[in-house]
């Protein structure tokens, strides 16, 4: 798993090897890291052209070392200083030794138009609130060019602990951050400003704290979702309840049913009120034309997806949740449990919440700019785990640990795929997974079964349920045969 973690912990991990290296040395290593990465980038080093936006501090200084790197390997390097008295004094010797040069912002135009890379090291990660419109203008001047766009550590202008971007922000196409991921590069609007994120190593990994947060991988996702054995039956892998759909919204039953049958569980019971369109859609399902408690057994409980918000609803929902079963709610099971929040904080299983931010909206507060830290606390206030969807979905426990997902496409944002998020999330929790971290498995999976059915064009809901057996052998690195990646 990839830990992500704040400024405070970075700057604490930082302060041992201060202390013990020589003065300046933590910064080359940086440079040293951020100019390799450029050099990558560009795909060459003599005739490329890189220029060097530069604000006061480490973050200037850091840009400044690498400008010095390039400029030595042949890179034509001009440093635009924005605050030309505060500018790093070893950086700016160091780029005017290596045959760099240093211009004012008022002759920032020319090098940007003719850029191929231009870098951001205005704002490190100790700042806060959007750029100032002196840098404003020079950033804007930036993106309308054709220079690849590379921010230092983190984008200026991006909450490195949360993803807020309260004003304009640097627009990268790439970001080279320092000893660990900032939670800002991987979730909110930050996410979006980051790009792709490459991590250099500094030194710091025996000094940082265990993560608070984390992302997959493919292969944590892979490790959680065991193959079958010889010794499994249908009753060893998995046994989940579905209340989903109903006479006005069959589909959702349809889809959830079906993505719990396709991440593979032992057996999948339907309980809800679309039973006819479930057994025709999916024979496989035990469907059964009654309440939750004549299902028969079950090892977790999805309810909720199209199910209504009557009082026959409430009841259905009441009844699951009273069970020692954990259940994961959707839709308007999130509705009915906001009018009556009660019914979640009273249970001692665990319990799983969806909810996009208008869901989330209704427990009392808005997602605001810190989804990490909303999450949070609507995990702590109820005692479950929540999941916040969302570009880069959320997942956080009660205890506070917290997972961002790191998979997806914006072609999910289309009506039935959360549907089919609870159903592979169900699956999850049947086969024993603690809650949490079959919460993020599944969005986890969910995401990169959007990333196969986009490479196809526009999709539906019902082709990501189609494409989630291939998904899983990729993710587990089998390839079409059925091999792993790894063999002959």
């Amino acid at each position: 798993m990839i830990g992500l973690f704040t400024a405070a912990e970075i700057r604490a991990a930082e302060a041992p090897l201060l202390a013990a290296l020589p003065d300046g040395a933590l910064m080359q290593r940086a440079a040293t890291g951020l100019a390799t990465v450029c050099l990558r980038l560009l795909g060459r080093a003599h005739g490329a052209r890189a220029t060097l936006l530069v604000g006061a501090g480490g973050n200037g200084g850091d840009a400044l070392f690498a400008g010095a790197h390039l400029a030595r390997r042949g890179v034509r390097v001009t440093a635009v200083l924005l605050a030309p008295d505060r500018a790093h004094a070893g950086g700016r010797a160091a780029l005017v030794r290596a045959g760099g040069r240093m211009v004012d912002p008022s002759a920032a135009g020319a090098h940007l138009n003719r850029a191929d890379l231009v870098l951001d090291g205005i704002v490190g990660i100790g700042g806060s609130g959007g750029l100032r419109p002196d840098a404003v203008a020079v950033v804007d001047r930036a993106a309308a060019g054709p220079a690849l766009m590379v921010a230092v550590d983190v984008p200026s202008g991006v909450d490195a602990d949360t993803g807020a971007v309260a004003g304009a922000a640097f627009p990268a196409t790439h970001t080279v951050t320092f000893g660990a991921v900032k939670p800002g590069l991987v979730v909110g609007e930050g996410r979006a400003h980051a790009g792709e994120v490459h991590l250099v190593g500094i030194g710091l990994e025996e000094h940082l704290p265990v993560p608070g947060a984390w992302q997959l991988t493919d292969a944590d996702a892979a490790g959680r979702l065991p193959l079958p054995d010889a010794g499994d039956d249908k009753y060893s892998q998995g046994v989940v309840g579905v209340v989903a759909g109903s006479s006005t919204y069959p589909g959702a039953g349809v889809l959830c049913t079906g993505a719990a049958l396709r991440t593979r569980p032992g057996l999948v019971r339907y309980a809800g009120t679309a039973a006819d369109g479930v057994r025709a859609a999916w024979p496989e399902a035990i469907v059964t034309d009654g309440r939750p408690s004549d299902a028969g057994r079950v090892q977790a409980w999805v309810v909720g997806p199209g199910m209504g918000t009557d009082d026959d609803a409430r009841t259905v929902l009441a009844e699951v949740l009273a069970t020692d079963l954990p259940v994961l709610a959707d839709a308007d099971a999130l509705t009915l449990l906001a009018r009556e929040p009660g019914l979640v904080r009273d249970r001692r299983a665990p319990t799983v919440l969806t909810p996009h931010d208008g869901e989330f909206a209704r427990f009392g507060a808005e997602p605001g700019p810190d989804r990490i830290g909303a999450a949070r606390r609507l995990a702590a206030d109820l005692g479950a785990v929540v999941l916040l969807k969302g570009d880069a979905t959320v997942v956080a426990a009660p205890g506070g640990t917290a997972f961002v997902n790191a998979t997806g496409t914006p072609w999910l944002a289309t009506a039935g795929t959360g549907d089919v998020l609870s159903g592979i999330a169900g699956a999850l929790l049947a086969t024993g997974l603690p809650a949490a971290e079959a919460a993020a498995v599944a969005a986890h999976l969910h995401g990169r079964a959007g990333q196969l059915a986009a490479a196809g064009g526009p999709f539906v809901a019902g082709d990501l349920v189609r494409h989630l057996p291939a998904t899983i052998n990729r993710v587990r690195g089998f390839r079409p045969g059925g091999l792993p990646d790894s063999e002959p």
